[in-house]
């Protein structure tokens, strides 16, 4: 995808989840977390700040391994997912991480909503 069609489609992400939850529209990292929750298994609950970083953790790993990046390892005793580096990650600037991010996120969410 172009920058521009990223861009686009994320805006339509952003506002799709903002109604669905009937929030504030969600950077990034709130759309990681939610990847991750989804991921993890466990629904909607509270989690502690480590725990939300290792969500938004799992919501990386899970999304470049689209890209080969990753593979899933399995679950730990508690059901967390454990991901493997399997490639090495090219050197991205931050603006690059981020597009790349958002592309997947959106093709994660393609399914749930189109």
């Amino acid at each position: 995808m172009k920058p521009s069609e990223i861009n686009s489609k994320w805006k339509q992400l952003q506002n799709k989840i903002a109604s669905e939850f009937d929030s504030e529209i969600p950077d990034l990292k709130v759309v990681l977390f939610l990847i991750g929750v989804q991921e993890l298994g466990k629904g909607p609950k509270k989690y502690s700040k480590r725990q939300k970083e290792e969500l938004m953790h799992i919501a990386t790993c899970r999304l470049l391994s689209e890209m080969g990046f990753y593979e899933l390892e399995g679950l730990d005793q508690d059901g967390w997912p454990h991901w493997k580096l399997i490639k090495k990650i090219p050197a991205y600037t931050g603006l690059e991480q981020e597009m790349l991010l958002k592309s997947l996120a959106i093709n994660y969410f393609a399914d749930i909503y189109e």
